[in-house]
């Protein structure tokens, strides 16, 4: 129980975050440039791979899809926490995936955004570790 409670708690707060991220996108200006000549640019200038967009469109393209696979991994992980325990904690393979997404989120915080995400992440992290270990002690 407390394995699949930690593990919720894990999923959770990616989730939350996800959401957040997604509403930050598109409804609440808050992953605009504070100068806005810049977002101006942006929208003027096309990318190198291709003219059929603008840098803007990408930016929030990229914050979009972002979000989603945060939300993705959150709903995965909770509902099969909630209700397939016995397949998410006996399979490796979940296991060191769901690992490596935080692990690599982790890091992406850490060098590419600022200390809410990254402390965020790492609980999640801790968590998610934590209902590991939790799992093998109650085994």
């Amino acid at each position: 129980m407390i394995a699949r409670g930690l593990m919720v708690a894990s999923a959770s707060i990616i989730l939350a975050l996800g959401v957040l991220h997604l509403v930050y996108t598109f409804w609440v200006p808050k992953l605009t440039p504070r100068d806005s000549a810049l977002q101006v640019g942006m929208s003027r200038s096309s990318p190198l791979i291709t003219s059929e967009t603008t840098v803007w469109r990408c930016w929030v393209g990229f914050n979009a899809s972002h979000s989603i696979g945060l939300i993705l991994f959150g709903v995965i992980y909770g509902f099969l926490a909630i209700a397939h325990g016995p397949l998410l904690f006996h399979s490796p393979f979940l296991l060191i995936v769901g690992l490596g997404m935080l692990g690599a989120l982790l890091a992406i915080a850490r060098v590419y955004l600022f200390s809410v995400p990254f402390a965020c992440i790492g609980i999640s992290l801790v968590c998610y570790v934590a209902s590991i270990a939790a799992s093998r002690a109650q085994a």
